[in-house]
């Protein structure tokens, strides 16, 4: 068993090849090999988006403020609000 205490990992920026605007990066959980699971909390600022990118292994989006713009190849718009 690993425990890690929240803010104990250090936040990373956004780089810039995959994001505009100011992005936070707070990691939280990234398995050994040959698990792919990764698990953070990122974080927009008001304007900031990232650049269109695939995952071929799928991706889960929980959005806990504000709302989250999601879109899939050649599909509409999904908006999602935070409810908290």
């Amino acid at each position: 068993m690993e425990i890690k205490r929240a803010g104990s990992q250090p936040l990373t920026e956004g780089q810039a090849n995959w994001f505009t605007g100011t992005v936070r990066i707070d990691p939280f959980f990234e398995a050994p090999e040959p698990a792919r699971v990764r698990i953070a909390s990122v974080t927009f600022e008001p304007g900031a988006r990232t650049a269109w990118h695939t995952h071929p292994l799928g991706q889960a989006l929980i959005v806990t403020s504000g709302l989250g713009w999601a879109q899939s190849w050649g599909g509409s718009i999904e908006v999602s609000q935070a409810e908290y």
